[in-house]
């Protein structure tokens, strides 16, 4: 399986490269999931990438039914994402609002070509990887991880429900094993930006 360090400075290219080498299992689009712990950088690793094959990114805070959702965001990537570009349509969503705490009434459409970007935890799941053309696992060490994670915008909100997400994620990984059925391993150590 390949492995990409984004301290190399064509990394995003090569991604982009194995991408473009895939073929599509979402309907006539190439789905690359991004998947790995909080703080690893997917968000940043997908923009990246996103760049290079100029598409869009697909974020999964959208699509997350609140803090102890990240189980049941699967069912919502299937049903709003998957099974539209089966079907030759745009995904469509009702983002989650976090400081109501429940999905929005009105839909969001993203205008897909031949490729997509999902990023966040849970991209990797099981039931979710026969249609993926690329999934890649993005991994930083456990004290980059925690600056990042200290530096979002949403820090304050995010710090009660830390601990209660980490759980989440190591039983998801356990479960479903996503770095073991990577494609694509991407190395993001440095606590900088891309």
């Amino acid at each position: 399986m390949p492995l990409l360090s984004t301290s190399a400075p064509d990394w995003a290219d090569a991604a982009a490269r194995l991408v473009r080498a895939a073929p599509p299992r979402a309907g006539r689009c190439r789905v690359m999931a991004l998947e790995g712990p909080s703080g690893a950088g997917k968000t940043a690793v997908a923009d990246r990438v996103a760049a290079e094959l100029d598409g869009p990114v697909l974020h999964m805070d959208d699509l997350y039914p609140g803090w102890d959702g990240l189980a049941g965001s699967v069912p919502l990537v299937r049903a709003w994402v998957i099974e539209p570009l089966l079907h030759g349509e745009n995904p469509r969503w009702r983002p989650f609002d976090w400081d109501q705490g429940h999905h929005a009434t009105a839909w969001s459409e993203t205008a897909v070509g031949d490729t997509l970007l999902v990023e966040g935890c849970g991209t990797g799941a099981t039931e979710l990887r026969p249609y993926l053309s690329v999934l890649a696992w993005v991994e930083a060490p456990a004290s980059v991880r925690k600056q990042r994670l200290g530096r979002r915008w949403d820090a304050d909100l995010y710090a009660p429900y830390r601990e209660m997400w980490t759980r989440q994620e190591d039983a998801f990984y356990a479960d479903h094993r996503p770095r073991e059925h990577a494609d694509l391993i991407i190395h993001n150590p440095a606590a900088g930006r891309l």
